[in-house]
This record gives C-alpha cells, structure tokens and sequence, in this order.
C-alpha cells in the first residue's frame, strides 16, 4: 500500500499526484530530495501512519535509495517521520490541537507583517513575485499537490523575507513544515483548489494598491483556509 507504483500525473486528471521524478536533477540534489519529501508530507501525498522505505520510495523519485534515505533521515529531525527498525520511516500523525496552535501563531505573525507591507514594500519587489503566484494557480489547475505547496510556501516566504526579519521568516518556515494540508485532495476533487490559488494574486493586487484593510482581509480569508478545508482530515485519520 505504501509503496505501490505510481506513473507521473498529467494535467488532465484532477486527482492526486504521484511523487514527481527527480531523475536528472543535480544541482541541490540532496536538498531537492528532502524538498520534495517534505511538500508530499505537508500536501498528505504521503500519509499518517503509513511506513515507508527508502528502497519502495526511491522509483517514485526516479532515484536511488540513498538519497531517499538521507532525506527521510533529515525529515526525522523536523519530526516529521520516525523510524521503524528494519521497516523504513512511519510518517508522524499532527493532532488538531498542534493545527489550531499553529495556525495561531502564524496568524500573530503573517497577518500584520503582511498588512504592514501595503505601506512599505517596493512595487518591483512585489511584482518579482507575480510569475510565483501564477505557479500556484497552475499548480491548482493541473491537480499537482506537492508544486502547489513549494510554490505556496514560496511566495509566502518571499513575501515575508520583503519585512526584513530574517528570524521572522525562519519562524514562518518551521510552523508551515509541521502544518498539513491533507483537505487539498478535496479542493482538487471538486474544483475548488483554483479559486483559492488566485487569493495570492488578489494579495499582491491589494498590495500594490496600498490598501492594507483588504489585504488584512485576503490574509484572515487564507489562514482560515489552512485550518479548515486545507486542513481536514482524511477519513481514518481524524
């Protein structure tokens, strides 16, 4: 179950996609592995519970088990899987408590940031990120979980980084690796998950007018979806 074989996904078919083939890929090769592990950890790809080994994840990639296991090795570290003797890594469950919690403090900490830069950030910083949002939006059309959520995190971090509060952003980047996003199967499924790619489009807008009172509002809109929909749990995982 944990290792069946998966195909590449094509843009035709709204559903889940497989882990993306990373054979080829050499610059940051070790980091670009982890990257993918852990979007797919974050985006439910792959699930609470389940015990994975580097040797049945490793064909998925289009790499060799090495890689794999170096990078389950660094997931480990975050927390975000355990090892199993003699089995592989079991990926760690995050409990509705942690989500709220999360989520909260993300909320204390993007949402004003955020605001703030309606008044501060350069216009040319703030286009740079554009092609970023339109990523998220095709990532959204073609159904591709683990892009979207790289992108999304992204734009966000980049977003932020324009406050210049390095510690701010480091922040920011451990809360979003430990939250799950397991309901964007669902937006998917349904149809759904475009509409709420296009909220980073709509933010950088309401950035670039200036207008901090609806970019307060685009931001209080998009972290309650992380806590609800994006958030909600698959059926046997609640």
């Amino acid at each position: 179950m944990a290792d069946r074989p998966s195909s590449t996904p094509t843009a035709a078919k709204p559903v889940k996609p497989a882990i993306p083939s990373l054979g080829g890929r050499k610059p940051n090769f070790r980091e670009r592995v982890v990257d993918v592990l852990r979007a797919a950890l974050i985006a439910g790809e792959l699930r609470p519970g389940e015990v994975y080994s580097a040797p049945g994840l490793a064909p998925r990639l289009g790499v060799s088990a090495t890689p794999v296991r170096e990078a389950m090795l660094e997931l480990v570290k975050e927390g975000m899987v355990e090892i199993v003797p003699n089995k592989g890594f079991r990926v760690t469950a995050v409990s509705e408590k942690q989500l709220d919690e999360y989520t909260h403090v993300r909320s204390l900490i993007e949402i004003p940031t955020t605001v703030a830069l309606a008044a501060t950030a350069d216009p040319g910083d703030l286009e740079a990120l554009r092609p970023v949002a339109l990523e998220i939006v095709t990532s959204a059309v073609k159904g591709d979980l683990i892009a979207y959520v790289e992108a999304d995190l992204a734009f966000h971090l980049g977003l932020l980084a324009l406050a210049g509060n390095d510690h701010l952003v480091e922040v920011v980047r451990d809360l979003r690796r430990r939250s799950r996003l397991y309901g964007l199967t669902a937006l998917v499924t349904a149809g759904r998950l475009k509409a709420s790619a296009e909220e980073h489009l709509e933010l950088l807008d309401a950035l670039l007018a200036r207008d901090e009172e609806a970019v307060r509002e685009i931001m209080t809109r998009h972290l309650g979806h992380v806590r609800g929909l994006w958030a909600a749990r698959q059926p046997g995982h609640g």
